[in-house]
């Protein structure tokens, strides 16, 4: 039976009381409560520019399967397999007058066939191309497209950061509301637990464990959303909710004959669940940014991700070129300093939200 409540009586035939369902009351006050905390949240231009960076990385994500299915041709610019050389040609000479445009015959009789005579045209593959009409941000030494990567990558990361967000979010908040509420030795054991994870290197241990196991995306988020939540996040929320777990409404529902597992999940997780979500988003930052990290270092298991484009520039010897082959690198490290930089302002405007001391009323 639908659960209803009374609000007020009728005001012009003083019939019976007016009722309505809880569900669309909670669903009211739920619209009353996000319209407000978004008005503070699009006061604070600095997390409105971290949410339209982030919104241009999915957009990104979002359209590369189009693109992919309608405009581009998947020989060419698929991500892992595409290949397309543009080619220069010169003509063979005996001194060389003009270097955009014409070899020495020597230089052509190695680098094409031994039988090149003077005044034939040779063609050269230019790998890595620069940006041009076909290919916005240019090739990869393999020939790769470099804005097919990117915007591929981009999944990769929601997804990843997505999955690390999550855990991390259900773990902290788990640990945090059951040590607060508890108290004793199970508080005891859950924080020293978590001063435990705090003394791990986290990125040693992850490159122990891509280097024991196939770590995949998938497998990378949750060891870094167990790792989050077990450790730092649970002791700053297990702090916030101390504070709620002391106020007269848990008081009142322990006396009501609430259970221990009602009171803390109908009272105690609502309310620390504003704070889980603000470090969810400092999460996702760190969760790119070892995914970088362990692409790199070809510790992952993935076809291809921002990474592996700095990887495949290192290991064919451009990432010391300077910005002569600027494509091979500035795209994929402006999108890991982006993203991760986006989701961190993000949660600076939601502290300003979630936090009374900073609040503006």
């Amino acid at each position: 039976m639908t659960e209803r409540i009374d609000l007020e009586p009728e005001q012009s035939t003083g019939g019976p009381l007016v009722q309505e369902p809880l569900w669309r009351i909670r669903l009211r006050l739920a619209r009353r409560s996000f319209g407000r905390n978004w008005k503070m949240f699009v006061a604070n231009k600095i997390g409105l520019i971290g949410l339209g960076i982030i919104v241009l990385f999915a957009l990104l994500g979002i359209l590369h399967p189009i693109l992919m299915s309608r405009v581009w041709d998947p020989a060419i610019y698929d991500p892992v397999q595409g290949y397309d050389a543009p080619v220069a040609e010169y003509t063979v000479v005996a001194e060389v007058q003009d270097p955009a445009s014409e070899m020495d015959l020597a230089t052509a009789r190695l680098m094409q066939n031994p039988f090149v005579e003077e005044g034939d045209i040779v063609t050269i593959p230019q790998q890595p191309a620069p940006p041009s009409k076909g290919h916005w941000l240019g090739t990869d030494p393999l020939g790769r497209d470099i804005l097919s990567q990117l915007m591929y990558s981009t999944r990769a990361a929601f997804a990843m950061g997505a999955i690390a967000a999550f855990m991390s979010v259900l773990i902290a908040t788990t640990v945090g509301s059951v040590a607060a509420y508890y108290g004793g030795w199970i508080d005891n054991v859950l924080m020293r637990f978590a001063d435990l994870i705090l003394l791990v290197p986290l990125i040693p241990v992850l490159i122990v464990v891509g280097a024991l196991f196939n770590l995949t995306l998938p497998l990378l988020g949750m060891l870094i959303g167990v790792l989050s939540g077990f450790g730092g996040t649970a002791i700053v929320l297990k702090s916030s909710a101390l504070g709620v777990s002391v106020k007269p409404f848990v008081d009142a529902a322990r006396v009501a004959g609430g259970s221990n597992r009602h009171i803390i999940l109908r009272h105690i997780v609502p309310n620390v669940l504003p704070l889980s979500f603000l470090y969810m988003m400092f999460t996702v930052t760190e969760a790119i940014a070892l995914e970088a990290t362990l692409s790199f270092l070809g510790l992952m298991n993935v076809q291809m991700s921002w990474g592996i484009m700095i990887f495949t520039a290192h290991s064919q010897g451009y990432l010391l070129s300077g910005t002569h082959y600027w494509w091979l690198l500035f795209p994929a490290g402006l999108a890991v300093t982006m993203l991760a930089a986006a989701f961190f302002l993000v949660g600076r405007g939601m502290d300003e939200v979630i936090n009374p001391r900073l609040r503006v009323r």
